[in-house]
């Protein structure tokens, strides 16, 4: 008994110090960054919280293990002006990753951050920091990269760097450096660049060993350094002419190296094209890859925009350097998944043939990024250049619905039984009827289709690529796909209506229900629109070969499918004011399933009835797919 007692007391000791170390929260770091983001300007917003945990919920922030400390503070893009403040960031004695790159944070070196001895990652680049690098960097034995590019400093490269005996990479390029460069003997760089500077004087005999690129840009003198000197040329016989073979072989060997000159010169061109697209694969190793990728200025033109709620702590740069994969291409451009260095992945939508300037996109897409509905896929960010226009979206695994429906048949596809093919007409008739009450009631898809539905985490369906068709050129002809989805009415996608939304929803519900697509071909050659078809084969008393093959398998379903086939007949009429408003839609698909229908609707009118002001929250899970194509 007493044994027993002594052993519950320790089980119990053990459970209350595990639940007290979940719950425990670095306070004293935690007090000194809510310091550093009160005395800090920005204008991106945080979600730091003073009365939520750090280590859990904190946007850019990660804490040992034991989550006694705060280890990485990670805030590119966040929009930081003017100096950072001292006494702040530098009491975060065991911090080990920093990264404050592309803000606009001016002033000189932080001399407090000789406090930080635990750092091994520092990231300050794209910034206006000025002055000379007075720093002992003797101080940050464990320092491993240090990228301070593209700042204003001035003055001569710290000889103290050669005591970094850990250090693999130096990033000091596009400053205004001056001076010979020291002889930094680190046996351990890999990476380095002191590029686009004024710096003077040989390469030293440590750094023979990166190529001229690192030192590009600069006024030294190269010769007896890094470039080999040929030897001299003996003079044959007597003569101080050239033998015709000889000449010959200047001729011939001038001509070769004009020829792959030109090559390298393509592929050089080539290469920047790629870089600017970006997305593409990986643009480089590490943060210390090539700034070639970036696109744009280094402006405030060149950062993201990110919307509030977004926990999402990356930049253009993070994008750029990601390893990529083509989702697909749409009508709208095309989408990537885009695997960032921390493991997070993000869909990244390249939008073609935008016909509107930055303002009037930017109106467009502040509109959208601020739609907050469980059926709607959000905007986390946007881009706009004059060369760019990108959009942010989660990523989701499983894939559109397009994928679902119309991919490879067989082991390992996800089959859609009716209740989940219920479940996303419902849900992508919730979104749309939101979508719809936007603007003052007037806002409009305008690219409803299955390749822009997903499924949120409780397997119904949302849409996403909201209200792009207004921001592009005029497409003509539309792709085959498109026509499908599109109402006959709509000559030009930037004009279509709310009721030609209901038209591309009806299209949807019979993709549904016959798994086919909305243009198809039949025996290699004939293309068969699936409005024209399923009109046809209702006309001739056929319903029963409308449905899906997959869907006879389940049993007592067949009167909800005839329900849902004449929702969609009632979408699909050719007159744009004979078909349904979304809000009637969405009661009467709602209604083939009238227990979902109750539910949803007591849970609306408790939502309604708590705060009717604010929109609904998102319910965006990670196991649909990749975004829009």
């Amino acid at each position: 008994m007493n044994t027993s007692f002594i052993l519950l007391s320790g089980i119990l000791v053990y459970l209350t110090l595990v639940v007290s170390v979940a719950r425990s929260d670095p306070v004293e770091d935690k007090i000194a960054l809510l310091d550093f983001i009160k005395s800090f300007p920005h204008s991106r917003s945080l979600n730091w919280n003073p009365n939520s945990t750090v280590c859990n919920n904190w946007t850019g922030v990660n804490c040992s293990l034991d989550r006694t400390r705060i280890t990485a503070v990670r805030l590119p893009g966040v929009g930081f002006t003017g100096g950072i403040p001292q006494n702040t960031i530098s009491r975060l004695s065991e911090l080990q990753i920093l990264s404050l790159r592309s803000n606009g944070i001016s002033g000189p070196f932080p001399s407090d951050f000789a406090n930080l001895k635990k750092l091994v990652y520092l990231y300050l680049q794209f910034n206006n920091f000025s002055g000379p690098l007075s720093v002992d960097f003797s101080v940050w034995k464990n320092l491993s990269v240090v990228n301070l590019s593209h700042n204003s400093f001035n003055g001569s490269i710290p000889s103290s760097l050669s005591n970094l005996s850990r250090l693999t990479g130096l990033n000091l390029a596009s400053n205004s450096l001056t001076g010979d460069i020291p002889d930094l003997n680190l046996p351990n760089l890999q990476n380095l660049s002191l590029a686009n500077n004024n710096l003077t004087g040989n390469v030293p005999k440590s750094l023979l060993r990166f190529p001229i690129s690192a030192f590009s840009g600069n006024s030294m003198s190269l010769m007896n350094s890094s470039i080999p000197i040929s030897p001299p040329i003996h003079k044959a016989g007597n003569s101080g002419k050239l033998g015709e073979a000889a000449l010959l072989g200047i001729i011939i060997g001038g001509c070769v190296l004009g020829v792959l000159a030109f090559v390298f010169l393509l592929v050089v061109c080539c290469s920047k094209r790629k870089g600017e697209i970006g997305l593409s694969g990986k643009a480089g190793k590490g943060d210390m890859s090539p700034e070639k990728g970036v696109i744009g200025s280094q402006d405030g033109s060149n950062r993201l925009t990110f919307f509030e709620g977004c926990n999402y702590a990356f930049d253009l740069e993070d994008l750029l350097r990601a390893s990529a994969e083509v989702l697909g291409k749409g009508t709208f451009g095309t989408a990537y998944k885009a695997l960032l260095e921390d493991g997070t992945s993000v869909v990244v939508k390249r939008l073609k043939e935008v016909g509107v300037g930055k303002r009037e996109f930017e109106q467009q897409m502040d509109v959208v990024g601020r739609i907050r509905h469980e059926n709607v896929v959000e905007l986390r960010a946007y881009y706009y250049s004059k060369d760019e226009k990108l959009m942010v979206y989660d990523y989701y695994s499983h894939g559109s619905i397009s994928a679902m429906l119309h991919g490879k048949r067989g082991e390992g596809r996800i089959s859609l039984d009716w209740d989940t093919r219920l479940k996303i007409a419902i849900g992508a008739a919730r979104g749309i009827a939101y979508i719809h009450t936007e603007n003052g009631g007037k806002f409009v898809h305008g690219n409803i289709k299955s390749s822009n539905v997903f499924l949120n985490s409780q397997n119904y369906g949302s849409v996403s690529d909201l209200g792009l068709a207004t921001l592009m050129t005029p497409l003509a002809p539309p792709i085959a796909r498109a026509t499908g989805y599109r109402a006959p009415e709509v000559t030009d996608s930037r004009k279509s209506a709310q009721p030609s939304d209901v038209y591309s929803y009806g299209v949807l519900l019979l993709e549904l229900l016959t798994a086919k697509s909305p243009v198809h071909t039949v025996g290699g050659s004939e293309v068969v629109h699936l409005v024209r078809w399923v009109q046809s084969v209702v006309r001739e008393e056929w319903t029963a070969e409308v449905f899906d093959v997959e869907l006879m398998r389940y049993p007592n379903i067949e009167e909800e499918m005839v329900e849902m086939l004449q929702i969609a007949m009632s979408c699909v009429v050719r007159v744009a004011d004979q078909r349904p408003k979304m809000t009637d839609v969405v009661k009467m698909v709602e209604d083939i399933r009238r227990v979902d229908a109750t539910d949803h609707r007591h849970s609306s009118e408790s939502k309604s009835e708590s705060s009717t002001a604010a929109p609904t929250p998102p319910v965006v899970g990670t196991e649909s797919s990749s975004i829009q194509t």
